[in-house]
């Protein structure tokens, strides 16, 4: 199936590409959630007179992505859980929590932004984990995880 990308998605092109897609993958997924659009001429041709429109849209998302990285970059996050005397917690931090806790102190972040290559925290300590904030952006967070 030949779609042509209505923003950046990793791993498969950029803004006003021409790509070819499984057909579940560009029917269940990205056409419904307005990321591309089936390509025939007319759809091109549309395409081509939004151009400039999405492309402002882009930047504009790409600069918003850029100053939360820098408020996410300053921000020190705290999370309180029950441990054991070694410093193993009864349970876990995961995405949810962190992104709660971030937002708590009043800076926008969601679950699905959180990464944690690793798997779900489940020592007591200091780390730095990833954020993916962007396409194009990446940021970090500073998050320390306390005994209660």
């Amino acid at each position: 199936m030949e779609i042509i990308l209505l923003e950046k998605i990793a791993k498969l092109g950029n803004l006003g590409d021409k790509v070819t897609v499984k057909p579940g993958y560009g029917r269940n997924f990205l056409i419904p959630k307005g990321k591309a659009v089936r390509a025939s001429a007319e759809k091109l041709a549309e395409f081509e007179q939004r151009r400039a429109e999405l492309e402002k849209k882009a930047a504009a998302e790409l600069a918003a992505a850029q100053a939360r990285a820098e408020v996410l970059g300053t921000l020190a996050v705290t999370i309180t859980q029950k441990a054991g005397e070694e410093g193993r917690l009864y349970g876990s931090v995961t995405a949810k929590d962190i992104a709660d806790a971030v937002a708590s102190s009043g800076v926008k972040l969601e679950k699905h932004e959180v990464r944690l290559p690793n798997g779900p925290i489940r020592q007591v300590g200091e780390y730095e984990v990833r954020l993916h904030l962007h396409a194009d952006l990446d940021g970090t967070l500073s998050v320390k995880v306390a005994a209660s």
